[in-house]
């Protein structure tokens, strides 16, 4: 029920996704166990922070990495706080304690080198699926765009005028996105050429084969493709992309 609750505040008052609200639910249900394999007389509101350490430890031992703990650590101090918040008055036994150092990972990304011999010399093919492709690939690149952002912008996000392009993010937070006129001029011939295949000018973006909008699978395929011609880093993923945006734009 506690759970439960907590869950559903997550859900509809501070717009967590999907995803997060499996990994919460899932990191509660573990401490769950965890307390009743201990005592099945202990229950969240009489655990203690030795507890709380224990369950740290045992994670540790069976190998979890140091984000994933960190993460666990964080959903039973909101659910704490949550709790707290609607009447249960009890202390929250994980409120100090610090989860382990994670390690940091260098960012990969692809040289600025690379990138500019894709978009200037390598051939995407004719016909609107290959004008989508490198427009999807140069709009990553010059806006540093997340991948689910890129999947949900509607031509109406797309402001010539203004030159800003309206993107929604984490939690739906939208945003104004700015481009430059080299990045105008790439939207104004993919636009006219998706006009000329769809016979409209509204809806999504970006299309499918089947003319839909176009999926994530399909979006990781195609920069998979096109940064296999002018890259050998081992990850080819629309996130490298962003992190290939973040360096170009810190070197110049």
């Amino acid at each position: 029920m506690f759970i439960g609750s907590f869950i559903g505040y997550l859900k509809t008052e501070r717009n967590y996704s999907l995803h997060t609200l499996r990994a919460y639910e899932g990191d509660l249900r573990s401490f769950e166990s965890f307390l009743s394999r201990i005592d099945e007389s202990i229950d969240f509101f009489s655990a203690d922070l030795d507890l709380v350490r224990s369950w740290v430890s045992e994670l540790m031992d069976a190998g979890a990495a140091p984000s994933s703990v960190c993460r666990k650590l964080s959903a039973l101090r909101s659910f704490y706080a949550y709790q707290r918040s609607n009447g249960v008055g009890v202390d929250n036994p994980a409120a100090t304690l610090q989860g382990p150092k994670r390690r940091k990972k260098l960012p990969v990304f692809v040289k600025e080198e690379d990138m500019n011999r894709l978009i200037d010399e390598v051939s995407f093919g004719e016909g609107y699926a290959a004008c989508r492709d490198r427009m999807i690939i140069v709009l990553f690149y010059e806006t540093g765009i997340r991948l689910s952002e890129l999947i949900g912008l509607d031509i109406a996000d797309v402001d010539m005028g203004a030159s800003v392009i309206k993107v929604t993010g984490k939690r739906n937070k939208q945003r104004v996105v700015p481009f430059a006129a080299e990045l105008k001029r790439e939207l104004e011939n993919y636009l006219e050429v998706r006009a000329e295949v769809t016979g409209g000018s509204g809806g999504a973006l970006f299309l499918s084969s089947r003319g839909g909008r176009i999926g994530q699978s399909a979006v990781y395929r195609i920069v998979k493709k096109q940064l296999s011609e002018v890259t050998s880093v081992k990850k080819k993923s629309p996130h490298v992309l962003r992190h290939s945006f973040a360096t170009a734009m810190l070197n110049n």
